[in-house]
């Protein structure tokens, strides 16, 4: 059966996204972070206020578990600090340690540079084309 562009697509977008993290991590490594961990990171250093556990869970797209595992790491390490919610004990916010910051300004600064690398000769009209089919796709699939 010979296969479709949407199959081509499809099996190209999952490479690129393997591909593109997989070389991220490799570039990373120095940091002594693993990627689940730097991607944690990440995640909370883009929220404006500090996030429960459960909103960073959703954020990042790991189960509660998992995220409490990193978390666990991620505090002995010195990076993050879990904080009570007054309203709610069973919840816990998510705050970066001052430590984090410089770590992630690393991170930010190693994956622009490759972000830069990747796009090379990328026409901006068809980076935008790309991004209204990727949404579509996105849309679709939040709809199933």
């Amino acid at each position: 059966m010979p296969l479709t562009d949407q199959h081509r697509f499809g099996m190209q977008l999952a490479q690129m996204s393997r591909g593109w993290r997989a070389e991220l991590d490799r570039r990373l490594a120095g940091l002594g972070l693993s990627q689940a961990r730097w991607l944690v990171l990440l995640h909370l250093a883009r929220f404006e206020q500090a996030p429960t556990q459960r909103e960073l869970a959703q954020s990042v797209g790991v189960e509660g578990p998992t995220l409490a595992r990193l978390l666990d790491s991620l505090e002995t390490q010195g990076l993050v600090q879990r904080q009570a919610v007054v309203e709610d004990r069973r919840a816990k916010k998510i705050v970066l340690c001052p430590s984090a910051r410089p770590l992630i300004e690393q991170i930010e600064t190693i994956a622009t540079a490759l972000r830069h690398e990747l796009f090379a000769g990328v026409d901006e009209a068809d980076l935008k084309v790309c991004m209204r089919v990727h949404g579509h796709i996105l849309a679709n699939l939040e709809k199933s």
